[in-house]
C-alpha cells in the first residue's frame, strides 16, 4: 500500500508539472476578437491576458460608444479564452491523475 501511495503522490507531482507547463504554453495561444462592424480589435492570450487592441478612429469621437465597445469586445474575447484554458488545464489534469478507486467518475 505505502508503494501505491508512493506512485500516486509521483504522478500527482508528474501532473501538477504538466499543468504548469500548460499554462506557460497557454500565454502563446491568441484569442482575436471584434466587434460586428469591426470598428474595435483585441487579442488575448488564452491565459486571459490583454495582447493588443485596436480601434478605429470613427469610435475616438464617442467615448461611451467606445466605452460599450471595448466591455463587449473584451468580454467575448475573454470568454472565448476562459473556455480554451478551461479544457486544456482539464485534459492535462486528467491525463495526468492516477486511479484512485471510486474516483472514476469524477472526471469525465
Amino acid at each position: 500500500m505505502f508503494g501505491d501511495i508512493m506512485g500516486m503522490m509521483g504522478k500527482l507531482k508528474e501532473a501538477q508539472a504538466k499543468v504548469e507547463e500548460t499554462k506557460k504554453r497557454l500565454d502563446t495561444v491568441l484569442i482575436d476578437e471584434q466587434s460586428s462592424d469591426n470598428l474595435l480589435r483585441v487579442t488575448v492570450t488564452a491565459n486571459r491576458e490583454i495582447k493588443s487592441i485596436e480601434i478605429d478612429d470613427e469610435l475616438m469621437k464617442d467615448k461611451e460608444q467606445l466605452e460599450d465597445y471595448l466591455i463587449l469586445t473584451l468580454n467575448k474575447a475573454i470568454t472565448k479564452a476562459s473556455e480554451v484554458h478551461e479544457t486544456e488545464i482539464a485534459a492535462v489534469a486528467k491525463e495526468g491523475m492516477p486511479s484512485i478507486p471510486g474516483m472514476d467518475g469524477l472526471f469525465k
